[in-house]
């Protein structure tokens, strides 16, 4: 592929012959949050329509995974769902992960711009995730607030010492 790779990146649907490279980035991206890949081709099973890869020439640089979910309880890092609950109240963003020579190109906006439509689609209002490793200003910047669950603590701890719950309220945007 000739021109700059990192311009020639774009968002598309994930395929499950995906998932090693998926896997990959989840390493290199968040090395204190391993998941299973059994994780990853659940959440692909289950809602295809919330798996993106970021792709270009290299291969993939990153990910967008996200599902219909229900309350505010995240789901338990590196833990198999079984199942999406129906009905489903908000989407819980699972994971954006993408790798450092590949920020700051908008491809961040890129895929919550497509994660909100799709949002807007399904008639969902809220947006939900688990901020770590410092990302809770990138969240900010994109309009999502801490959501204050003290009945959470012992879940986000799994998460890590600085792990966030938070949201965005798309009637809000």
């Amino acid at each position: 592929m000739s021109g700059d790779p990192v311009a020639a990146a774009q968002w598309r649907p994930m395929a499950e012959d995906d998932l090693p490279a998926v896997l990959a980035v989840a390493e290199r991206v968040h090395p204190d949050f391993p998941e299973d890949e059994a994780v990853f081709a659940e959440r692909l099973a289950l809602y295809p329509a919330g798996c993106h890869v970021l792709a270009n020439g290299a291969g993939i640089g990153g990910y967008l995974i996200f599902h219909p979910w229900q309350g505010e309880a995240p789901p338990a890092l590196n833990t198999c769902l079984g199942a999406l609950p129906r009905p489903a109240s908000a989407y819980y963003l699972h994971d954006l992960a993408i790798l450092p020579g590949l920020r700051k190109a908008g491809a961040g906006g890129a895929a919550l711009s497509m994660l909100m439509a799709h949002a807007a689609r399904m008639g969902l209002g809220t947006v939900r995730l688990v901020a770590v490793g410092g990302s809770a200003p990138f969240w900010r910047r994109h309009g999502f607030l801490p959501v204050g669950t003290p009945e959470l603590a012992g879940k986000l701890a799994s998460y890590g010492a600085d792990a966030q719950l938070m949201a965005l309220s798309l009637e809000r945007r």
